[in-house]
């Protein structure tokens, strides 16, 4: 098995309620089609988390296609993971740079030198497990609490669409179209179309918004203007890094968080694809720090795993690795197409919000759905009261400060219930 080969398999398999493997894959033809909606499902956040704090959005294409690439030659292909910009450097770099919240940052530079350091010490974090093993994962992490870690990672993100995707009444209905349409999508249809539920529902509620709007006037018209200006190719804006000890030292603990979540998106995929990656954990983390290194470099935002991609392999069952490969190369040539990056800014935003909606509810389910393969037992007061706390804490946004360093409702959530699940297993 190289590290470029995959065993095909036809779709027949899925029709069969079966799954397709990290080191199998569907004929090319659909393997690219299913990589284009892993771009989709990646892209308003990759897109979104550099425009509020000041960077290039093309750049941070770029840099998740890059980065992608990175983490699969890292991981040898074996673990199934799109990388794209993380949320989680937004806080802390918005109070490196002092960044008003509107245009380029002009201090983007300091912010560069702390998501470098950052990367660093993921590395670091990433060679040691690799050198001691996950044993130690495993015992602070039981199904119990991965299950709680993966919930929260879509139940944190909620509000996101809820509160700041829909404007207007207008917008919210919009929202229940989109996710309607996906809904219906996923349920009605059967074979590719079913597979491209997230794109195909996207379409369709695009097409109904256009409809309303441009048609009827009722909200906010889709602007193809903004589109047909822009530019066919371009490049994306390089920024230099610069090192500065105060914006290193808030920047980098931001790995701890890194590290939360891409050990729990490697829970999920192990639970959903029954194939156990935590030998891979080390690779991941090494990968993912490279990744952010590299990104910083060149003036992208810090990378990490990304949940939304991890929804959409929940939705279809592919966890080939060969979709992340094809999804890594088309954006790495979207990054150079400012034409591309106007076309998905031309989404309407509460279309984005209805698939979020969806997207995000898969990953909280994917949590759920841990506890029940694992048949986690509730009646235990230890579970329970873990998987309780854990839940409202990443839900409700629970921060923490230490100094300038903020441990949002991921972090406080992630680290809650590990040390909760250690300290109540003491009176045994």
């Amino acid at each position: 098995m190289g590290m470029f080969s995959w065993t095909e398999k036809n779709s027949a398999v899925l029709q069969q309620g079966g799954v397709i493997a990290p080191d199998e894959r569907l004929p090319w033809p659909q393997t690219a089609v299913m990589g284009v909606q892993h771009v989709i499902a990646m892209f308003g956040a990759t897109v979104l988390a550099p425009i509020l704090m000041g960077f290039d959005p093309n750049m941070a294409i770029l840099m998740s296609g890059i980065g992608t690439l990175i983490f699969f030659a890292v991981t040898g292909g074996k673990v199934p993971s799109y990388l794209g910009s993380s949320f989680a450097f937004i806080g802390v770099v918005i109070a490196a740079t002092a960044y008003a919240g509107k245009g380029p940052n002009a201090n983007i530079g300091v912010a560069l030198g702390g998501i470098i350091a950052c990367g660093v010490l993921y590395t670091l974090i990433g060679v040691i497990v690799q050198v001691v093993g996950t044993g130690w994962i495993e015992r602070f992490m039981p199904p119990v609490v991965t299950g709680a870690v993966v919930a929260v990672i879509g139940l944190n993100l909620a509000g996101i669409p809820i509160k700041n995707m829909a404007a207007s009444n207008f917008d919210a209905w919009m929202q229940v179209v989109t996710f309607v349409s996906v809904a219906l999508v996923a349920v009605m249809t059967r074979g590719m179309v079913q597979r491209l539920l997230i794109l195909v529902g996207l379409i369709v509620a695009t097409l109904i918004y256009a409809v309303l709007t441009n048609g009827l006037g009722l909200g906010k018209p889709v602007d193809l203007s903004v589109i047909a200006s822009a530019a066919w190719l371009g490049m994306p804006g390089f920024a230099a890094p610069v090192f500065s000890a105060s914006a290193m030292l808030l920047i980098a603990p931001v790995a701890i968080i890194l590290v939360a979540e891409n050990l729990g998106h490697i829970k999920a995929v192990t639970a959903m694809t029954g194939k156990n990656l935590d030998s891979y954990m080390g690779r991941a983390f090494i990968g993912d720090g490279v990744a952010t290194m590299v990104s910083g470099a060149a003036g992208g935002t810090g990378v990490t795993t990304y949940a939304e991609n991890i929804g959409v392999m929940a939705a279809t069952r592919i966890y080939s690795t060969a979709v992340f490969l094809v999804a890594a190369l088309i954006a790495i040539v979207l990054g150079f197409s400012p034409k591309f990056g106007a076309l998905i800014q031309a989404i309407p935003l509460p279309v984005m919000g209805g698939v979020s909606i969806v997207v995000f509810g898969l990953i909280a389910v994917a949590g759920a759905k841990i506890w029940v393969d694992n048949k986690v037992d509730f009646s235990d007061n230890r579970n329970l009261l873990v998987a309780a706390i854990t839940l409202v804490l990443g839900t409700g946004d629970f921060t923490l400060k230490f100094g300038q360093f903020a441990l949002g409702g991921i972090g406080t959530a992630t680290f809650g219930a590990i040390l909760l699940y250690a300290l109540l297993g003491r009176k045994r």
